[in-house]
């Protein structure tokens, strides 16, 4: 059976009835597993294509929209990007990672729901604190938040994206930057972070449940020692370098905000037993650090949907000056600081505008590159654009 380019679908179709059969999941996992069989294929549906400059007929079927589908994500996060493009400021960006330690991932991993919303808060909560603290910045910050719950060999590793403008708005509402190059000190992040983790995962303990080898946690005295090394180890937040500029921050968020555990092109080889894809061993230095892993396809299969997140579970979220609910009123503010006059915020109203309707079209024609025109729609009505 010779294929050019495997894919996770693939591996779901041939494998995933006798999976279900035999294993007791999770109502999400099942949704995720029969989205991405069906995904681009007849069963959801599609379109009968014509392209008028050279008479082929095609056919276009539906995508199934699932956020853990490998196929399916590019589009999304493209739609998410032109939506983002106009909160973008004239400043420095920063990366700060903040990582949860193994016994505390294993929690998470039995209490997906609340463990990952405490990650989110206590996060957003530690940056706020540091950052409003006039021996650091003095100044009330905003972020963009996305949650990773996978090491580049699949396995469970929560770990929280920030992405952070390099300042904020002070007291009398007027922007102070950070130092050039440094945004705030790693390690008190880490020693604050560690304490409000620990302290908010304690009084969230009546709601946890614990399963399998980590039973014996239900006993609050069993918890409580199981926290105490905790408390006495570095936990890992993670400061990158400043974005090179607005762009870098584009670039980066469309690489990160819809990656899923493993992209469809990771997949090197698949012979109905065993699948081989490519990852990153981040422990070693240069081009050694990409190398091979060869799972069974039941083991590959478990270890993908240790990554489905819970139902209405919200991976990307945005805190304090970049909130929601005031982000629009906080930009503004934030732009006459900096000295941006309504003309410019004109121009890039304008811009965005003449992009968004010099889009490409829908349909294109695979032989000529021609518009296609939709002659037939099969089956339902689309959930989301063909491939």
């Amino acid at each position: 059976m010779a294929q050019s380019h495997w894919e996770v679908a693939d591996i779901f179709r041939d494998h995933g009835p006798a999976w279900r059969h035999d294993r007791a999941l999770s109502l999400v996992s099942l949704k995720a597993m029969s989205a991405i069989e069906r995904c681009r294929s007849a069963e959801l549906g599609g379109h009968v294509l014509r392209c008028d400059q050279c008479d082929e007929v095609q056919i276009a079927y539906n995508s199934c929209r699932n956020r853990h589908c490998p196929k399916c994500q590019s589009s999304a996060a493209k739609r998410w990007l032109e939506d983002r493009q106009a909160d973008l400021l004239p400043v420095e960006y920063y990366h700060v990672v903040f990582t949860l330690p193994a016994c505390v991932g294993h929690i998470a991993y039995q209490n997906p729901a609340l463990v990952y919303d405490l990650l989110f808060k206590v996060t957003a909560r530690t940056l706020r604190i540091i950052a409003a603290d006039p021996k650091h910045l003095g100044a009330r910050i905003g972020m963009t938040a996305v949650l990773h719950t996978w090491g580049s060999a699949l396995t469970h590793h929560p770990h929280l994206h920030c992405i952070v403008p390099g300042g904020g708005l002070a007291p009398d509402n007027q922007w102070k930057p950070c130092k050039p190059g440094f945004f705030l000190p790693v390690r008190v992040l880490s020693r604050l972070f560690r304490r409000l983790f620990l302290e908010q995962l304690t009084a969230l303990y009546p709601q946890l449940q614990f399963y399998g080898h980590m039973e014996y946690l239900a006993e609050a005295d069993a918890f409580n020692a199981y926290l105490d090394p905790l408390r006495k180890i570095e936990w890992v937040v993670y400061a990158k370098r400043p974005f090179s500029g607005p762009k870098a921050v584009l670039e980066y968020l469309s690489r990160y905000t819809h990656r899923i555990a493993i992209s469809n092109s990771r997949i090197i080889e698949y012979d109905q037993h065993t699948v081989t894809f490519k990852w990153k061993d981040y422990r070693v230095k240069g081009h050694r650090k990409f190398k091979t892993m060869r799972l069974s396809v039941d083991e590959f299969i478990r270890r993908f949907l240790m990554h489905v997140l819970p139902v209405r579970f919200h991976r990307i979220r945005h805190f304090g000056l970049l909130a929601n609910h005031q982000r629009k009123q906080n930009l503004q503010t934030i732009r006459q600081c900096l000295g941006e006059d309504k003309t410019t915020e004109t121009v890039q109203e304008t811009s965005l505008t003449q992009e968004q309707e010099s889009k490409p079209p829908a349909f294109v024609c695979r032989t000529c590159g021609t518009t296609l025109i939709i002659i037939e729609i099969l089956g339902q009505a689309p959930r989301g654009p063909p491939n």
